[in-house]
């Protein structure tokens, strides 16, 4: 599983540690290109340290656009994301990996659900890392996100013709996986089939 959200957060991160400027993107560009980012398991590693939960803060949160918004640096981490995926069956996610990263994955699903369902669910994840705010103010985060992850001049949000969309309103994350595998398992064998 490549959690590629992660990969940007993990830069963000080190941008805010560094005190960067956040309107000189090729500042973070260097910083960048000096960071060791490993994913294992669902722990993230920066340079070594564990900054699994450190990436999830809300501080980290409203600066990662300027990770992901970066042209150097989102080169940079899909070549590290096809690296990672170079001859192994893998599970990736991130707006821009079936259109962008891996646009000829044999199995393309965006998962979806209503701006209210991911707004409860966003401030659980707040709430579990010791962090809180209104549901209000939450659900007008994502909205803005949104909004700007669509617009965005490098990796726009762009659902592939060939995706599969899975809404998951009032569905738990096993009922999720489930279904998941049900569609990924039905592609291979499609694929066996026809080869």
């Amino acid at each position: 599983y490549l959690d590629t959200g992660a990969m940007y957060r993990a830069v963000a991160l080190a941008g805010l540690r560094r005190g960067v400027d956040w309107e000189r993107p090729a500042d973070l560009a260097r910083v960048a290109a000096g960071l060791e980012i490993e994913l294992s398991g669902d722990r993230v590693f920066l340079d070594g340290e564990d900054v699994t939960r450190a990436i999830r803060t809300e501080a980290v949160t409203a600066v990662t656009r300027h990770a992901a918004d970066n042209e150097e640096i989102r080169g940079r981490l899909a070549g590290l994301q096809r690296a990672a995926a170079l001859g192994n069956d893998i599970v990736t996610e991130g707006r821009d990996q079936g259109s962008v990263v891996f646009p000829d994955a044999e199995c393309k699903i965006y998962l979806t659900a209503t701006a209210e369902e991911r707004a409860r669910r966003r401030l659980g994840d707040l709430e579990a890392h010791g962090e809180g705010k209104p549901l209000a103010e939450v659900q007008g985060d994502l909205q803005r996100r949104d909004r700007e992850d669509a617009a965005r001049p490098v990796g726009a949000l762009v659902v592939p013709a060939d995706a599969i969309e899975v809404r998951t309103d009032g569905l738990s994350v096993e009922e999720v996986v489930t279904r998941l595998e049900s569609l990924v398992g039905g592609r291979r064998r499609s694929l066996e089939q026809d080869s």
